[in-house]
Parts: structure tokens; C-alpha cells; sequence
């Protein structure tokens, strides 16, 4: 299955919508100074890409990059809508993401995700691509519900 992988369009209302319910969809697994995803505002800087899946007219996902340093980028409001999730969707738009920022000569890619059983999925996700457990980056500091994880985009590591 091949998706419309696409830069947001912030005028669109379903974008909105889909962001909000990502927001919704996280906070009872995480408490409120752990909760790091960002609104539509934040994810309108310019210093952060935003795509968007699409399939069946519908958005089946998100996924962005938000600068850091030079170089080193961190991966931001990843989600697949709940009808699409099984189908590969979250690793179609990532290797999308990932070789965007490859393209772009971006060393490092960093996330953060959460450490309760709700993120497993996601952890998994990320670990199947390449990326492993780090430290804190940029301005987050230890958190017992936060998992970090990274990845060096040159050389491309094999596929796990």
C-alpha cells in the first residue's frame, strides 16, 4: 500500500482535528510535565516540518522534525489514525521522514517517547528503525515516564 505523504496543510480543519485527538489520545497515559507533544501552534514554526499520510481521502498519519542543533533533528508528533494502525503506515511515513532528513544532511535523529505500556508500540516502532536508547537531549531531563531514543543518519545502520 503506497501512501500521498505530503507537507502539511495547516488551513486544513481535519488536520486539526487529527492533532487534537493525538493530544487527547496521550494524556491519561502520561502526567502533565510529561507530556511533550506539540499543539499545531508549536508544530508551525518554521523550524519544524510536519507531513501528513494520506489514504482513502482520509489522514492516516503524522509525523514531524523539529530542529535541535545543526544537524540534529528531533522526531515529533508521530501517530497513526487508530483505523489505519497494523497496516505500516507508521513505517512508511517514518522511512519518509528519515529520508527526508537524509537528503538534508541531518546527522542525528532524537525522540522522546513515553515509558508506559500505551507507548510499546511506538518503542518498538522506533527500535525496528534503527533507533536506540539515549539519554536526554536537548532540554528534557530525566523523567521516569519518558524514554529517549536516537539514531545516526550516515552511514544508513541495516535494517534489524
Amino acid at each position: 500500500m503506497t501512501l500521498n505523504i505530503q507537507l502539511a496543510n495547516f488551513d486544513d480543519p481535519a488536520l486539526s482535528i487529527f492533532l487534537e485527538e493525538h493530544l487527547a489520545e496521550m494524556a491519561p497515559h502520561s502526567p502533565l510535565e510529561s507530556q511533550h507533544a506539540l499543539d499545531v501552534s508549536a508544530l508551525r514554526q518554521p523550524t519544524v516540518q510536519l507531513w501528513v499520510a494520506w489514504k482513502e481521502q482520509r489522514i492516516a498519519g503524522t509525523c514531524a522534525l523539529a530542529v535541535l542543533t545543526p544537524g540534529h533533528e528531533e522526531l515529533k508528533s508521530m501517530r497513526t489514525d487508530p483505523d489505519f494502525r497494523g497496516q505500516g503506515i507508521a513505517s512508511q511515513l517514518l522511512h519518509h521522514v528519515l529520508a527526508t532528513a537524509r537528503a538534508r544532511k541531518v546527522d542525528r535523529i532524537s525522540l522522546e517517547t513515553g515509558s508506559m505500556e500505551f507507548f510499546a508500540p511506538a518503542r518498538a516502532l522506533y527500535k525496528k528503525h534503527g533507533f536506540d536508547q539515549c539519554q536526554p537531549f536537548g532540554s528534557y531531563i530525566e523523567d521516569t515516564h519518558s524514554h529517549y531514543m536516537t539514531r545516526t543518519l550516515h552511514p544508513e545502520p541495516t535494517s534489524r
